[in-house]
């Protein structure tokens, strides 16, 4: 059953997916939080992003880690799989991906809270694990994402 509210949501149902060929942040579709009442963490994880090295054109393959506690509005998750899929053959640096992932999706959502994680597999050796945080000014999340970040220990497996 379609929720009404709902109607503006494109991308779902049982048409055929197009694939963007390069950067489309154009695909990225938002719905109205149901349950703005309280604040809740949602977390979106992507095993299989891709990228390529803009200096040597080889491809990056990593995992993305998106948590953010919304406010008005949320991020469709197909949308969100063809956005971050339009990175394939994107040229940039692992802390350039994750920060315009964030930035994008501050732009869509307005969340409260949102931080990035880019799990990347080791090429030459050395793997990179870029985090990037915000907290939406003037409210307590603006300094729960200064302190997350401040304060930040995570451990990652590879």
């Amino acid at each position: 059953m379609r929720d009404n509210a709902n109607e503006a949501l494109t991308l779902l149902g049982s048409q055929k997916t197009e694939y963007c060929d390069d950067y489309a942040p154009q695909v990225l579709e938002a719905f109205h939080n149901k349950h703005t009442s309280h604040d809740y963490f949602v977390h979106l994880n992507c095993p299989e992003f891709t990228s390529i090295c803009p200096i040597t054109g080889q491809p990056d393959f990593g995992m993305i880690h998106i948590s953010y506690v919304p406010s008005i509005k949320m991020v469709e998750s197909k949308s969100l799989k063809l956005y971050l899929f339009s990175f394939r053959n994107r040229g940039d640096f692992h802390e350039d991906c994750v920060n315009i992932i964030m930035k994008d999706l501050i732009k869509l959502m307005e969340p409260k809270y949102i931080e990035v994680l880019g799990n990347f597999n080791p090429r030459g050796g050395i793997s990179i694990h870029p985090y990037c945080n915000y907290g939406k000014p003037g409210t307590g999340w603006e300094k729960t994402a200064q302190d997350r970040l401040a304060n930040l220990q995570f451990k990652i497996k590879n």
